[in-house]
């Protein structure tokens, strides 16, 4: 039998910046926004760089999806091998899939032993809040102000980063608010038992659901707060809001959608920083190295809560392709030892940002873990006044450095580094010295 040749993919055409900012004007999404005031075309990608397309390179410090590194050839070599063999659904027997299911639930305390699989972090937290309700058959939900779960109506529900923000519809009913647990700028301060403090602060809000008529279902916490500005909890913080919440009824879900998978760099988790163990935890973006993604772990009880007689069967998600993405991300991290290199280079990187904000008096608080970073632009140290004009300017400062970076929290004040982790310390060295010259401009 003769083979058919295989035609040559089709090309797109090659369009100026003009071009495309004029087509995407007209017929994409049009409040999907570009980074930075001069937009770039990334044309390729390797290990902690991008590439325009003059050839240019750029130091990628914000793109926390492509975890293990743009195009890693062990992920890419994955998917093509398998997207060359088969990929179907999950009706279908395959190794894969059992294969990711024991791989990832070896890396997590020993209730969290059932895994759903999604397409993305936002179907992740959506899923998981269905779960969260059919267990405790409650509504109810707290979550942290300025946090971001998702773009799903449920998750714009339950993200203060959207309902609070521009076009929001503001807080539903069902929904309670913890304050931030900021240590620079927040209520308590940098004190010993702020974790505590804040913590405590989960008992009035479900009291305030239970006013509405709501019972509490699930407490919904970002294990290291992204879009709240960078922020690392204090020690004692989950568990306090965790012993609240189980002893209203409640389950616990730590998302781990932008931390999780080493970034942290102490731990796999980082709900693992402070001691806890959640009921349910929600996972995204670095999952599959850029490949859409998500999963939902829980325990056996809380997933045989959710078997009603309603099948969840989601078309794409477990594909023998994209579990074979995801277990070369396992892999990867283990095999060239990323956990430890985010942990080393995250400790440079804040020593030497340390350093530069013992210099610059715009630098008003460094903070992180691992290669979880941000830095707090002020006008002042005393008053702590958010400075987010100071902020942008050095992102803009950066990148015509060939340095990418982008700001955060609820003033946009606040630089966030969280580059792949195989981010080493030479490129550490060349966005300090960068910086620098960077702070000293703006």
């Amino acid at each position: 039998m003769t083979e058919t040749p295989v035609p040559a993919p089709r090309i797109a055409p090659e369009r100026s910046n003009e071009d495309i900012l004029a087509l995407r004007r007209e017929h994409l999404n049009p409040t999907l926004s570009v980074a930075y005031r001069e937009p770039l075309k990334i044309v390729r990608g390797e290990g902690v760089w991008l590439y325009d397309q003059h050839g240019q390179a750029y130091l990628d410090m914000v793109n926390n999806v492509c975890h293990v590194g743009h195009c890693h050839p062990r992920v890419v070599a994955a998917g093509q091998a398998q997207m060359a063999r088969l990929n179907t659904n999950t009706r279908y027997l395959h190794d894969n899939l059992v294969e990711y299911a024991l791989r990832l639930t070896a890396t997590l305390p020993a209730p969290l032993s059932v895994v759903f699989l999604t397409n993305s972090g936002t179907e992740a937290n959506d899923l998981a809040l269905r779960l969260a309700r059919a267990h405790t058959r409650a509504q109810g939900a707290l979550v942290v102000d300025h946090a971001y779960h998702g773009h799903s109506p449920s998750m714009i529900e339950l993200s203060p980063y959207k309902f609070d923000g521009k076009g929001g519809a503001g807080q539903s009913a069902h929904v309670a608010v913890l304050p931030m647990p900021d240590v620079y700028r927040g209520r308590y301060g940098d004190t010993p038992d702020a974790g505590r403090r804040y913590g405590q602060l989960a008992a009035p809000a479900i009291g305030e659901l239970r006013e509405r008529g709501v019972a509490p279902a699930v407490f919904y916490g970002e294990s290291l707060l992204g879009c709240g500005g960078q922020i690392v909890p204090p020690d004692g913080y989950l568990a306090e809001v965790y012993a609240a919440v189980r002893a209203a009824g409640g389950v616990c879900l730590a998302d781990e959608v932008q931390v999780g998978f080493g970034r942290a760099g102490d731990h796999f988790w980082a709900f693992e920083r402070q001691g806890v163990v959640p009921d349910i935890v929600t996972l995204g973006k670095p999952i599959g190295n850029g490949h859409p993604v998500g999963a939902v772990v829980t325990t056996q009880e809380i997933a045989a809560s959710f078997v009603t007689g309603m099948e969840y069967f989601n078309t794409f998600a477990g594909n023998p392709v994209s579990c074979a993405i995801a277990l070369a991300v396992l892999d990867t991290i283990e095999e060239e030892g990323l956990q430890a290199n985010a942990l080393r280079v995250g400790d440079f990187l804040m020593d030497g940002l340390r350093e530069l904000q013992g210099r610059f008096e715009a630098i008003g608080d460094v903070r992180g873990c691992g290669l979880f970073i941000g830095a707090e632009f002020v006008r002042d140290r005393a008053g702590r006044q958010p400075d987010a004009a100071r902020a942008r300017a050095v992102v803009e400062a950066m990148k015509a450095r060939h340095v990418l970076l982008s700001t955060d929290g609820p003033d946009d004040n606040v630089l966030k580094i969280k580059p792949p982790v195989v981010f080493s310390q030479a490129n550490a060295e060349e966005f300090l010295h960068k910086l620098e010259a960077a702070l000293r401009e703006a």
